[in-house]
């Protein structure tokens, strides 16, 4: 005999209870007894008949728990789960609704609550519709008066807007996938810059395809905008939900994907007139200080006839002045001329003195230590060089050297420009 715990009997009910898809998906109707709510936020309450009881449980945030009454009967739906802590079984209750509202609306709320909690309907998500779009798209049937009611409207309202329509049954069992095809097909061709889907007016079997799962999904993937307008103003559907804006009707659509001519041909009148006002007094303004300006410059303006004497008196100062300077630097240059002229050695030369020098060297002599008896030199006058021999006064002395000696070739020093050959410089 095979012996259990308590825990794996408990696990194994809780398994086994919450892999019944039956269980998982759940309508009941009952009766509300015992109905109470936490501090939390959540619901506790059982369903009853004559026979049984299900304890219930519904959390904070689901729809329906406002509006259940003790001793009411009431349709709910959500999944059994069993508490291995307690050993209870609860019925986990996500939507209740007041008995007797039918299979449709129930339908509806619980898909409601579904797309919802994938954030389908969320705000932050809508996108806005463009202020002057080019083209606008239309989902509906072509046989039924709502697309002329678009036209008509675009019409009257904005006429350089194009409308295109992607033509769909809007009614009936395949209304649903036919309505999220076309505007499948609408959104990847139609290269419009927002999209109205709807129709007329009708009962809720009448809508249902806008309520559809497919269409809901269709409208969330769109990458155009989205106008949903099905029904009259007092209809609402997924789409509306899901939609990025929800029109009362589908004229209304049309008056809100584009702007009223009118009006705007008048707002274009105002700001012009009100452009050219205020040009006109900023004219006016800049006249008056142009004005003023002109007042105070000829106030603040100096006397020409005293500044031109000024100018004059300045100029006959800078003329003497300037002439004193040249007539001083005359002077200066005639001074500098003067004692360059008196180291000049060619002038010198013309006062009867000569420059000796070793002509196989060319050394400037200035010094009897320099020269040796017989030793050839070189006399520079003013007008030419002597030859000559370094002797101790007697004239018939021959000198030191020989007549082929005599012949060699020394080096003659270069003369320098505007200097006598054998000068030396003079520093």
């Amino acid at each position: 005999m095979t012996v259990y715990t308590v825990s794996q009997v408990s696990s194994h009910i809780k398994e086994s209870l919450e892999s019944d898809p039956l269980l998982m998906d759940l309508w009941v109707v009952g009766e509300v007894s015992g109905l109470r709510a936490s501090s939390a936020g959540h619901t506790y309450f059982s369903l009853k008949d004559r026979d049984s009881l299900l304890r219930c449980v519904m959390f904070r945030g689901m729809k329906g728990a406002e509006l259940l009454s003790e001793g009411d009967s009431v349709s709910a739906h959500g999944k059994i789960t069993f508490y291995t802590r307690g050993g209870t079984t609860d019925f986990m209750v996500d939507l209740a609704m007041p008995e007797g509202v039918g299979e449709l609306a129930l339908e509806l709320e619980r898909l409601k609550q579904k797309l919802a909690a994938e954030g389908l309907f969320e705000t932050s998500r809508k996108r806005q519709l463009p202020r002057f779009p080019k083209k606008v798209g239309v989902v509906t049937s072509p046989t039924g008066a709502v697309f002329h009611d678009i036209q008509n409207v675009l019409q009257r309202r904005y006429p350089l807007t194009e409308l295109v329509l992607s033509p769909t049954i809007v009614q009936g069992q395949d209304a649903g996938p036919k309505i999220a095809a076309a505007l499948e097909l609408l959104d990847r061709e139609g290269g419009c810059d927002v999209i109205i889907i709807g129709r007329g007016g009708g009962s809720l079997e009448d809508l249902w395809p806008f309520n559809e799962e497919v269409v809901a999904r269709a409208i969330y993937a769109c990458k155009t905008p989205v106008v949903s307008a099905v029904g009259h103003e007092t209809d609402e559907t997924i789409s509306d939900y899901v939609a990025d804006v929800r029109a009362p009707t589908p004229s209304a659509a049309a008056e809100l994907v584009v702007p009223d001519a009118q009006v705007l041909r008048r707002n274009l009148e105002m700001t012009a007139s009100m452009m050219f006002r205020i040009l006109t007094d900023q004219n006016s303004r800049r006249r008056s200080e142009v004005l003023a300006a002109a007042r105070r410059m000829e106030v603040s303006l100096p006397d020409t006839q005293t500044m031109r004497r000024r100018v004059d008196d300045v100029g006959r100062m800078v003329q003497s002045a300037s002439s004193r300077l040249l007539q001083e630097s005359r002077i200066q240059v005639e001074g500098l001329s003067l004692r360059l002229r008196a180291l000049d050695p060619i002038a010198t030369l013309g006062r009867g003195f000569s420059i000796v020098h070793l002509p196989h060297t060319g050394v400037v002599v200035s010094s009897t230590k320099q020269v040796e008896i017989g030793d050839a030199l070189e006399i520079t006058v003013a007008d030419g060089s002597l030859p000559a021999v370094a002797g101790d006064g007697i004239p018939d002395q021959k000198p030191k050297y020989t007549t082929a000696r005599s012949k060699e070739t020394r080096p003659r020093p270069k003369a320098r420009p505007n200097q006598p050959s054998g000068m030396a410089p003079l520093l």
